[in-house]
């Protein structure tokens, strides 16, 4: 006889200043991770947009704004750009070296240099080696971090230019949290070659999509989520995918923003996580 599932409990944080739209707030539903079903949760719960911080799924639930809206590509049907092209042969050279979740004092290195350049002033700016370890390792479910190395002349992995804390799901690859070299004098679009080598990775493993978190209307730094097609998002009917002409609109805008115009990111990622629930004022719901 197998035991019962135990329904998760979900909590809700109080509310805080929006870290991608101004003078808006924004508050989380969360709930924990754990347990010998961690992995089959986290899978159920990505399936309906919530996003992995360590040992916590989260996702928004804002009162008055449904901005935050998670998207995934289609890995099957995904078709490089001539942009996108251009960059795959660029760094094709690349040594991608799926690890266990264990932290590097190489990996730490990346991600301040990363850090500074990229998010600075950002929530995650003050992060020691002890909260970067924790947002590596603390994880329950089926975790890699993806090393992207330059080749040494013998052919071997050699220098860190890259990596992407990824989650495998049931249905796809979930990108956590990705970093890179923001300075590199060769290398241009890192981190779209990082999203382009999980979307081909997916497809060679068979599985469907890759979990890109939230794309924010209206927030900059949250636009090259639209450059990839396929894309689906999820609404209150389900998934859906979006149209040829509202995909090219959407990759229209995203290119007349400047990047400048961004307000940094807060928060433990890119999406906006801020760690585990001891992190937040929360309520029961």
């Amino acid at each position: 006889m197998t035991a019962p599932v135990r329904f998760p409990r979900f909590f809700v944080t109080s509310a805080a200043p929006c870290p991608y739209l101004p003078g808006r707030s924004e508050r989380k539903v969360f709930t924990e991770l754990k347990g010998p079903h961690a992995d089959q949760l986290n899978d159920a719960l990505g399936r309906i947009g919530f996003r992995r911080s360590q040992t916590v799924a989260y996702r928004p639930s804002c009162v008055d704004c449904s901005a935050c809206v998670s998207v995934r590509v289609v890995a099957g049907e995904f078709r490089a750009s001539s942009t996108q092209k251009r960059n795959i042969k660029a760094n094709s050279d690349l040594i991608a070296v799926p690890c266990r979740p264990w932290s590097t004092v190489e990996q730490f290195d990346l991600l301040q240099r990363y850090l500074a350049h990229r998010h600075p002033g950002g929530g995650m700016a003050n992060m020691d080696e002890v909260d970067f370890a924790d947002m590596v390792e603390h994880t329950p479910v089926d975790t890699q971090i993806v090393e992207y190395r330059e080749p040494t002349p013998e052919g071997l992995p050699g220098r860190l230019v890259g990596a992407c804390l990824t989650d495998r799901q049931g249905d796809g690859l979930s990108m956590i949290y990705s970093f890179y070299d923001p300075d590199h004098p060769f290398r241009e679009g890192l981190g779209n070659y990082i999203i382009l080598d999980h979307i081909r990775r997916a497809a060679d493993e068979g599985l469907a999509y890759v979990y890109l978190g939230y794309w924010v209307d209206g927030s900059v730094r949250m636009q090259y989520k639209v450059r990839y097609r396929p894309l689906e998002r999820l609404g209150r009917d389900g998934w859906s995918r979006i149209d040829n002409d509202e995909h090219d609109r959407l990759v229209a805008a995203a290119a007349v923003m400047r990047r400048v115009d961004a307000l940094p990111l807060d928060g433990l990622t890119k999406d906006g996580a801020h760690g585990g629930q001891d992190q937040y004022r929360v309520e029961e719901v």
